[in-house]
C-alpha cells in the first residue's frame, strides 16, 4: 500500500536519533507516492510539557497527543477553505506526513507557547501542536528542543474504559519510547477521524475528542488487526522493526456492523 507516513525525517530537520518524524504506512490522502515525494515537505510538530518535579503520566501525555492532533484537524483555521492554517494543513497531507515529539520544560515551554498553535490540556499533561512547518523551516523555538529522555511511568495503572469511548489499543508485543507512542497515537486518531463521517467528527469534537489509550490484551490483539479497524503499521526507520502493527484506532463508529 503505498502511503504518506512511509519516509524518514529529511536530513534538514533538527537531528535526533530516538526523533525522527515519526513515520508510519497509513492511507494515502494525496495523489501517487512519487507525486507526494515531488511536493514541498512538511512535519507536524508536537510539544509535551515536561517539567522535573512534575512529569505527566505516560497514558495522560498518549491521551493528550491523539486528542491534540485531532484538535488541529477539526480547527476552523484548517477546515475553512480560508483558514489561516488550511493551505498547510493541506501541503501537509499531500506529502508524506510527519509528527515529531519533542518536550520542553520551563523557559522553553513558554518561549514555544509564544509561537502560534493550540495547547491541550490532559488531566495532568500539556500538549502544544502546531500547523504543519516545512522540513527546513523550523522556528529556533522548536529546532533545539529534544525528545530523548521522554520516557513516562504511569504511577497508578489507568482503569476501565467507559463504554462508548473510542479506543487506540497498543501492540501488547512492543516497547516504545513515550515520544515515539504520542505519534504513533497521534496517528492512530487521525486514522479514525478520516474514516468518520461529518456527523460522527461533530459529535467527537463536542465532546472534547474523547478517547483512551490503553494496551490490547495480548489473545485480544489479533481480532483487533484483522482489517476491520484502522491500523497503524510503523516504517521501521527507529524503535521497531519494519511493519510493525503499532495502534489500532477502536472508534466505536467504525467498528463492523455498525450502522
Amino acid at each position: 500500500m503505498s502511503s504518506p507516513f512511509d519516509l524518514p525525517a529529511a536530513a534538514s530537520a533538527p537531528a535526533d536519533p530516538a526523533d525522527p518524524a515519526d513515520p508510519a504506512e497509513l492511507p494515502a490522502v494525496g495523489g501517487g507516492g512519487a507525486d507526494r515525494d515531488a511536493n514541498p515537505q512538511y512535519v507536524l510538530p508536537l510539544v509535551v510539557r515536561l517539567e522535573r518535579a512534575e512529569p505527566p503520566a505516560r497514558t495522560d501525555a498518549l491521551e493528550t497527543s491523539a486528542r491534540a492532533v485531532l484538535t488541529l484537524l477539526a480547527d476552523p483555521r484548517v477546515t475553512e477553505p480560508d483558514g489561516e492554517w488550511a493551505a498547510r494543513v493541506a501541503a501537509w497531507e499531500d506529502a508524506r506526513i510527519r509528527k515529531v515529539v519533542r518536550r520542553a520544560r520551563g523557559g522553553e515551554w513558554r518561549k514555544a507557547a509564544e509561537l502560534p498553535g493550540i495547547t491541550v490540556p490532559g488531566e495532568g499533561a500539556e500538549v502544544r501542536v502546531f500547523p504543519p512547518i516545512p522540513l527546513d523551516g523550523w522556528p529556533k523555538e522548536l529546532a533545539k528542543l529534544q525528545v530523548s529522555g521522554t520516557d513516562l511511568d504511569d504511577p497508578v495503572p489507568p482503569g476501565p474504559v467507559p463504554e462508548g469511548v473510542p479506543v487506540l489499543w497498543l501492540n501488547p508485543a512492543l516497547e516504545m519510547s513515550a515520544g515515539k507512542t504520542m505519534a504513533q497515537t497521534g496517528h492512530a486518531a487521525q486514522l479514525a477521524w478520516w474514516q468518520l463521517d461529518d456527523t460522527r467528527r461533530k459529535e467527537w469534537a463536542e465532546s472534547g475528542f474523547r478517547l483512551a489509550v490503553r494496551t490490547a490484551a495480548p489473545d485480544a490483539w489479533p481480532a483487533l488487526t484483522d482489517g476491520r479497524l484502522p491500523v497503524v503499521h510503523d516504517a521501521g526507520f527507529t524503535e521497531i522493526a519494519p511493519g510493525s502493527a503499532t495502534v489500532v484506532a477502536d472508534h466505536p463508529a467504525l467498528r463492523p456492523g455498525r450502522p
